[in-house]
């Protein structure tokens, strides 16, 4: 943290005029069970009235707000014989980044005690929820009706709307974000003045505004339209995505292309797709006396199953991000994160994000489906092509899908098969069918004179209980996913 920008942060809130319900101005009283009551008080109210941040300033005459230093040193002072830090962290609960910081300004020693707002659930002190009204600090739970609205706008936290640079120039915003994609992919007309492109990335939430005139980019604007990723911190650029190609089926095999991305998603999310279905395997396809080569993956499905690697990754798990492996038979996509829904049912189930702002601009982007229209394409692309089905897996704090090159149904294995029979269920079940012997031939391709082994399949599929008869009173109705 800057000098200068505190300097700015302390003359902007000292321009406030007076004390808020999530700023207090103290002269030399560092006592600090106030200070924990402070902390809990200005925490809850800064949320109530939609502020991310609070403060407590020492040095400040409260009655004209000048500045007149303090003798207060918070990395010194003591709480019941511990660091006071320390003793107050241990005090409040939930745990809260606050921080205390020890400025020279021009007209003398000023301490900022920056505290975040509470999120998860109101910040308490001893176990005690306190919220902050003109300038008295009383007990939260006296005032119920405040409760019930501090409950009601606590949300967890949001990685998107963090910092991802702070305090930078104008001309530092331009050069890190490659603003003219935003306005390309949401197809909305360049601005013709600086203060244009800077009110619409600000609405947009990518920035926003600090103090001194200076400006933050949040992480969502990092993520998605970074020129340069490595331009921002270590933890954010190893969110960018990284792609190795294998000669072979194992990692053991030779590796033919490695490719550390460093544009943001939204930024390098065509050219990405365009790179991948480059060098993926082709299948050669002759019909009568023309020969053509089709993708050996169907476009739509490499396309949808990585925007969902990017959308629903968990942002907070560090040193890891999106991955993406090919081998000669197969594509696997892993992003960190457990899934939030059950990998069974990502087909018919709606979409969960940790990420809801990013999902949301890249649906409008155009870079995935509309909400919950995503994953059954990918399936329909799978069965159209007569492709082993996608495996939807955990691995670890991972999610994981692979994508299977072409194989008959003869040299699927069991669980292929069964897998394939279940998806195909949902499928038909979300279109309206059923499925029944013959779509399910259809699916694998299999010849009716031998439908039985479809028939074989089903049979698996039920007793896996994946899939059930629509009516069991009408057997020739077809089957339904065991959950419909």
């Amino acid at each position: 943290m800057s000098q200068q920008r505190d300097t700015d942060l302390i003359n902007e809130l000292l321009a406030q005029g007076s004390e808020t319900d999530w700023l207090e101005f103290k002269k030399d009283n560092f006592e600090p069970e106030m200070i924990g009551v402070r902390c809990s008080a200005l925490a809850n109210a800064a949320r109530l009235i939609g502020k991310d941040t609070a403060y407590m300033l020492w040095g400040i005459d409260d009655a004209t707000l000048s500045v007149i230093g303090s003798k207060f040193n918070p990395h010194t002072q003591k709480a019941n014989g511990q660091e006071l830090a320390f003793w107050l962290a241990r005090q409040l609960q939930p745990s809260i980044p606050f921080q205390f910081r020890r400025i020279e300004h021009p007209h003398g020693n000023v301490v900022i005690l920056e505290i975040p707002a509470a999120t998860a659930a109101p910040v308490a002190f001893k176990n005690i929820p306190y919220i902050r009204i003109g300038s008295a600090t009383p007990k939260l739970t006296d005032y119920p009706e405040r409760y019930q609205q501090l409950i009601e706008r606590l949300r967890p936290y949001t990685w998107e709307h963090a910092v991802a640079r702070q305090y930078i120039s104008g001309d530092d915003v331009l050069d890190l974000l490659d603003y003219s994609s935003y306005f390309k992919l949401t197809k909305q007309p360049l601005p013709d003045n600086r203060q244009g492109i800077f009110d619409k990335l600000a609405a947009e939430r990518l920035i926003h505004q600090d103090v001194g005139g200076h400006w933050n980019i949040t992480n969502l604007g990092a993520i998605l339209f970074a020129a340069d990723l490595t331009q921002f911190d270590s933890a954010l650029a190893r969110k960018a995505v990284r792609f190795t190609a294998y000669l072979g089926k194992n990692r053991a095999a030779q590796v033919s292309h490695r490719v550390e991305g460093k544009k943001g998603y939204a930024v390098g999310f065509e050219g990405l797709i365009e790179f991948i279905n480059s060098i993926l395997p082709k299948n050669e396809h002759i019909d009568v006396a023309l020969r053509t080569e089709e993708p050996l993956f169907p476009t739509i499905a490499v396309r949808e199953v990585i925007a969902n690697a990017l959308i629903h990754q968990n942002m907070t798990i560090s040193g890891a991000g999106p991955q993406i492996e090919v081998f000669q038979d197969r594509i696997e996509i892993t992003n960190p994160g457990k899934p939030l829904v059950p990998a069974d049912r990502m087909i018919d189930l709606p979409p969960r994000s940790r990420n809801e702002a990013l999902a949301s601009l890249m649906r409008r982007m155009g870079m995935c489906e509309e909400q919950g229209s995503g994953l059954d394409k990918v399936i329909a692309s799978i069965e159209m092509f007569q492709l082993p089905p996608p495996l939807f897996r955990e691995e670890g704090n991972a999610m994981q899908v692979v994508l299977y090159g072409p194989r008959h149904f003869a040299q699927m294995t069991p669980e292929e098969r069964t897998r394939a029979c279940y998806q195909h269920a949902v499928l038909k079940f979300l279109t309206g069918e059923r499925m029944k012997n013959a779509t399910l031939c259809a699916r694998f391709g299999i010849e009716s004179r031998n439908a039985s082994q479809a028939s074989v399949v089903i049979k698996k599929a039920k007793e896996a209980g994946l899939i059930r008869e629509a009516d069991p009173e009408h057997p020739r109705a077809g089957y339904v996913p065991q959950w419909a």
